[in-house]
Formats: C-alpha cells, structure tokens, sequence
C-alpha cells in the first residue's frame, strides 16, 4: 500500500521534541487517564501531552536530554498499553497490516462468550423440559463451568485492565465491571455474571466500530489526492509516474479529464473545469485556465490540462487541512473537558456508593445481605461511565468532519462549539462582503456620444495605466466585446489622470480635477457627479478639446448572495453586525444601506479594527471577527472567534483565524453557527441521557426491581445511543450547494 505523504509528525528544536506514538489499548478517556498518571513521572501530563482517542495516538513534547522514546515506552507499558513510535507503526500496517488478534481479538472473545451462553441456555432448555435430570452433574458442574468460561472469555480484555486499576488505586469502569462480575460468581449468580460480561464486551466492540467509522470519516480526507502523479522529466521530458511525496516543485504534471488532482500548482497549458468542492466547499465547478490555481485531491472534469508543481506533497493546501484538521482533534471543547473532571470524581464516588448500599441496610435496618449485597452490584454495573466519556468526543470530531467536508476548517473542538454562542459579528468589507476590486456600475454618455463610444474611448486610454481603475474599464470593454486601440502619444498627469490622442484627435481622462477650465459643464452634470462620489462610486470622466464625452461611475462590487447572507444571520439570532472598512464614510454608508447592515465604521485602519472589535466584546461579550487572514489579522485576534474567508491557497489566513472558510462562501458561516448548536445540543442530548439513565436505574436499584443484566443492557444501550445521536452530524444534509465529487 501506497503511504501518502503529509505533514509529519515529528518536529525538533533546541529546547523541546515532538514524539508521536501508536497506543495499542486505548479505547477511551478512561486509559488517557491511566497514561497521563504514568507519564507524570516523566513530563508535565497537562502541557506536554495530547491525546487523539480515535486514532490511538499520543504526543510527548518535551527535552530530549531529559526524556526518551524507550523511557515514554517503559512507562506507557507498566500501564499494560503499548506505545509503538508512530512511524514505525505507520510503516507495519502499510506493510503488514496488523495481526489477526490485533484486529479481531474483541470480536473472537465476544462471540466465544456468546457461545458459551448459548450451551448454557441449550442445557437449561433441555433441564426444564425434562430432557436431562435436574440436580445432576450437568446441572450442578457443567452449567456453572459453562458460565465461567463465559465470563473469562468475556472479561479477557476487561479483567487485566481492572487489574492494573486496582494496583494504581484508580477505579475505572473495567474495575466496577470485574468487582460486579467477580460478585456475582461469589453469590451463585452464574448466568447473570456471564451475561454482564458479554454485554459489556459487545458494548465495547460495538463502541469500537461506532467510533472507528468517525475516524474514517477523518481518514477520508486523506484519500481524497492520488498516491502518483505524472509529470514531465526534466531532463529528457519524458512523462514518467512517481509517488506524489518524491515529485519535486517545479515539474509539469499531465492531468487528464476525470482524474484528480495530485499536488498544488499553476496551469501553464490547457483549460478544464475543476470540482472544487472536497477543498472549498464550492457548490460548482470552477473554470481554469493558464496562470489559475489548482489544489491536490480537486477533481478534473472535462478538459486535460498541465500544471507547474507549486507545493509538494507534505505542503498542499490539502495537506495543511489534514494536519489542522487532526490538531484540532487534540484541541477539546470545553464540554470534553467538563466530562472528564466530572467522569474523574464520578467513578469512585459511584464506589463509595454502592459500598454504602450493601452495608447501611443491613446494618442499620437488619435487611438482608445477600439482597443489598445484589443491589450493590447492579450500581456498579450501572456507574459505568462508558457512555458519559465516549459521547463527547465522538461528536466533537463528527462535528469537525462535518465542517471540513462543507469547507469549513475549524481549529479545535473549542472553536466548534464557540459559533453557538455569538451575540455580534463584526465583518470586514473589502474582499469579505464585496469583490475587493472595482467594476463598471454605470455609463453615462453626453453630447451625442452612445455607451459604446464611451467605453472605446476610455480603454484606449486606459490602456497604457495598470491603475485597478482602469483595469476595470478594460475588462467591462472586453465583456462588451469592444475593440480597444491604444491611444497614441498618451501622457500620465499623477493624481488626475491622462491626456492621449485618439484618430487624430486629443481626449483626455481622470477625475473631476482634470476637466479643462472653460469646458462646458452644466449643475446637473456636477451634482451628479457628486452625488455618485458621494455615495462611494469613484468617477472617471472622459473628454476632448470641445466637450465632455461622458463620464463612467466605478464601484467595487457588492459579492453575490451578500443579502441573504445578512438576513440569514439575523435569522439565526445575532444581535448586531457591524461592517468594518477603510474605505471613505460614503462609501461605507452606502454598502451598510445596501445590505441591511446595522452598523458601519470607516476610514479604519488595521489598529482601529482591532480596537472597535474590542469595544464590541466590552459591549455583546461573544463577538466574531469575519475577515480575509491577512490585513486584518489584528481584529481576528481581538474577536472572540476569528473567521477567515477565501483560505484555500492562502497559508496566512489558515494560520491565523480559529475558522477558516476555504472559498469566499459566506453562506457557511450561518450553517456554521446552526452546525455549531446543533452539535451542542446533541451533546448535551448525550450527557442528558447518560446521566438520566443511572439515576433511573439507582431508584430502580433502591427499590429492588433492578437487575445485573438489565443494568448492563440499559448502560450498553445508553453507549449506543449517545454514539448513533453524535454520529448524526456526520450526515447533515443542510450544508448549503455542497456537490462531492466522485472519482471515475
């Protein structure tokens, strides 16, 4: 198998190191737990390690003069997990892949439990119809052998784990469930302690598929770009196919139609359309053409093209998501957090409890101790936190998975659940709620002159000036399909425009400052004019030795869906927008009305930004920041949760905002604020039902109509459930024009 080259995981400098390891037995928070105690002897557990739970890995950071692999590797083992260095694992399974017990081990033991189940509910069919005699050897030995075996094929990974437990004075659920198994052995509850482990293990297993399809939905992302690519050799050009991790930059890659994308590059011949959606969330295919971008694991459609290699392959705007996407697994959400401080305190309070129960009715009341001694035993089964700990991450990163999938990289499980809390949003203008460059808004042409002449007659002028102005009026002559011939003799008069000839003629264009004195100009013409200025158009007027031709008002433009973008913020409860700009005051004013915008700010430079987004957090407390990355980054940072548009491509702005949108789609960010709360109330959904359980089962248990089995079916189903409601995020059909390409 074909390993994909991505960012490593592994980084070095002078004062600290990166180690990544394979975990081989970590299944939930509860182990992360075990591993932070172990290692605290080595590093500082909460500022040098991080956990990814889904993928089985751990990060130590920290001097290497002071730790080492095989130190980190002794202490993870006298836990009973083994920790393998991630590369050198990374290289077994893309070999190998791992051993059949590695894989199957949960699930041979499960089914041989189930087995032994089964025999035993044959022989008590076969006892209670009168096929064998009651009170015989079958009765009174093999059955209760049958049980035990049962038990020991179902606690084979549960018992070990209890046991290293135990000898840390550590409770976990593996200890609660072996202290209840053991229990009912000691009581003659054969069948019950059987059944306990089973269900428990197919919880387990069934957990483990649960969350290994969220970690696939991870891992997708990953295979999204080819393993090859074909490009042209240097030396003799010659097409030749190579691993996409040893193409080098500056090579010419060879894509057909239906291909993807190997690497980042610059079209240098050919034109093709290209689904960009796996990238940029973009709803239609993209047109491109000589000199446009193009991004690994993109889908060609139609045309064969060939590319300049701008990046390689550890360093594709792909890539970089994959990488921000896996760190931001590492990052928990303040809701993970929560549950492993309460989950901490949780357990051995549970323990304490169930010893209550088996000695104060006894004791105090004379009750039985057989019964209470029961009792005590289905709370343990019961105060397995399994479900608690396992439901908030699984919908942390079915969340974030979500999100990458609609072109949204969010930067942690932190910034997840921080849209749902927004009260004001602050967004910049130029780039962000228009075009960020000028276009031709109207063609006013005087004294006899058509739209056509005017056109013509600016952008032979325009022609020789590279001024964004210009480069607007060329474009709109191009759109309108007008020849352009360059005026001759064309001079530039700075600050005011220019003067060329025209067949023969002088004609001159520029601002108002430029008009000749004594060219005839009516009030009508100036107060229009002025009126177009004031309310943010830049005017540019062309004239000759007699008269003014006409004048042309230029705008940038407002980006589309721009309206519905704001009311659908409105619609989803945010307080107050505010537009931030260094643009004029008219100009601002004039967008804001246009949009529906509550408040606008101008003529603000990038420290001024910074400051209003500061007044807006004085003032609504959860403020978000939406901006292009780059020159706003002061006010990104200022915000509450910075946002940036139009990322892919751009390693500033995925750098520097805790969100950022791949294409300049603003309807995301209304879907992410809905995405946002609905992954918090699933969430607490979660907790709610795992939490509600137990104490309907310790009313249950107090009252004496609870049992051992029914305990582990109700906390197996409580697992199950919270993992089926989490994984609901990974199907979320609200996403807006999302098209996933298929490769063909």
């Amino acid at each position: 198998m074909v390993q994909q080259q991505y960012p490593s995981d592994s980084y070095s400098s002078e004062s600290t190191h990166r180690m990544t390891f394979k975990i081989r037995g970590m299944d939930c928070a509860e182990e992360i737990s075990q591993l932070k105690s172990a290692l605290s002897r080595l590093v500082d557990a909460e500022s040098c390690l991080q956990f990814d739970l889904l993928d089985g890995k751990m990060i130590v950071e920290a001097n290497t003069d002071t730790i080492s692999e095989e130190a980190v590797m002794r202490a993870v083992a006298s836990t009973g997990m083994q920790a393998i260095p991630w590369d050198q694992w990374a290289r077994a399974v893309g070999d190998d892949g791992e051993g059949i017990w590695e894989r199957h081990g949960r699930a041979l033991m499960c089914a041989l439990n189930g087995l032994f189940l089964i025999l035993y509910l044959a022989l008590t069919t076969a006892v209670w119809t009168g096929g064998l005699p009651e009170e015989s050897t079958v009765d009174q030995l093999i059955m209760p052998a049958l049980c035990v075996l049962g038990a020991i094929a179902g606690g084979w990974f549960i018992f070990p784990r209890a046991l290293r437990a135990a000898r840390r004075v550590r409770p976990d659920m593996h200890l609660l469930m072996t202290i209840a198994v053991i229990g009912a052995l000691g009581i003659g509850e054969w069948f019950e302690a059987a059944t306990v482990t089973f269900l428990f293990s197919l919880a387990l297993l069934l957990e483990s598929w649960s969350v290994g399809r969220a970690r696939r939905a991870i891992a997708s992302l990953m295979e999204l770009a080819p393993a090859t690519a074909r490009y042209r050799c240097p030396s003799d050009g010659d097409i030749i196919e190579k691993p996409v991790g040893v193409v080098p930059m500056g090579v010419t890659v060879v894509v057909r139609p239906s291909e993807k994308i190997p690497l980042d590059g610059i079209v240098t011949n050919g034109n093709t359309t290209v689904n960009q959606a796996p990238i940029t969330g973009e709803s239609l295919p993209v047109s491109k053409t000589q000199g446009d971008e193009v991004f690994a694991g993109t889908l060609n459609i139609d045309g064969s093209f060939e590319f300049e290699v701008t990046r390689t392959a550890n360093d594709t705007t792909l890539a970089r998501i994959i990488h921000m996407v896996e760190e931001a697994r590492n990052r928990r959400a303040p809701a993970e957090q929560w549950v492993e401080k309460f989950a901490r305190y949780y357990t051995p309070a549970m323990m304490v409890l169930a010893l209550a129960i088996v000695c104060i009715p006894p004791l105090v009341w004379a009750a039985p101790w057989g019964e209470w001694f029961y009792n005590g035993l289905v709370i343990l089964v019961i105060a397995c936190p399994c479900a608690l700990v396992i439901s908030t991450p699984v919908s942390i990163v079915a969340g974030l998975a979500t999100a990458a999938r609609a072109g949204v990289l969010i930067k942690g499980g932190i910034h997840l659940e921080s849209p749902a809390r927004i009260k004001a949003m602050a967004i910049d203008k130029t780039g962000t709620l228009t075009l960020g460059q000028p276009k031709v808004q109207k063609l006013m042409p005087l004294n006899g002159h058509t739209d056509a002449e005017l056109l013509a007659r600016a952008a032979a002028l325009e022609s020789h000036s590279e001024h964004p102005l210009a480069e607007a009026i060329l474009q709109e002559a191009k759109q309108q399909s007008i020849t352009v011939t360059p005026a001759e003799s064309f001079r530039a008069i700075p600050g005011e425009g220019g003067h060329g000839v025209i067949e023969g003629r002088d004609f001159w264009i520029g601002s108002h400052r430029i008009i000749p004195e004594g060219t005839p100009a009516d009030e009508d013409f100036h107060r229009y004019a002025a009126s177009l200025e004031d309310s943010g158009h830049s005017v540019v007027i062309v004239g000759n030795d007699v008269h003014i031709c006409g004048l042309i008002s230029l705008a940038d433009g407002i980006r589309p869906g721009v309206n519905t973008f704001v009311d659908d913020l409105h619609a989803v409860g945010i307080d107050h927008i505010i537009m931030l700009t260094g643009d004029n005051e008219g100009t601002a004013r004039a967008v804001s009305d246009a949009l529906g915008i509550d408040e606008s700010m101008a003529e603000l430079r990038p420290e001024d930004k910074a400051d209003a987004v500061r007044s807006l957090v004085r003032r609504f407390g959860r403020v978000a920041m939406v901006g292009d990355g780059v020159n706003d980054a002061p006010a990104l940072s200022a915000s509450s949760l910075g946002i940036a548009m139009g990322a892919a491509g751009t390693d500033a702005a995925i750098e520097t905002a805790d969100i950022a949108l791949m294409a300049d789609e603003l309807s995301r960010i209304p879907w992410l604020i809905r995405h946002s709360r609905r992954t918090l109330a699933i969430i607490k959904q979660n907790i709610t039902v795992a939490l509600g359980l137990k104490v309907v089962f310790l009313g249950l248990t107090m009252v004496g109509m609870a049992s051992l089995w029914a305990a582990i079916a109700a906390d197996m189903g409580a697992s199950l459930a919270v993992i089926a409601n989490a994984l609901r995020l990974l199907q979320d059909r609200s996403i807006p024009n999302i098209n996933t390409p298929k490769s063909t």
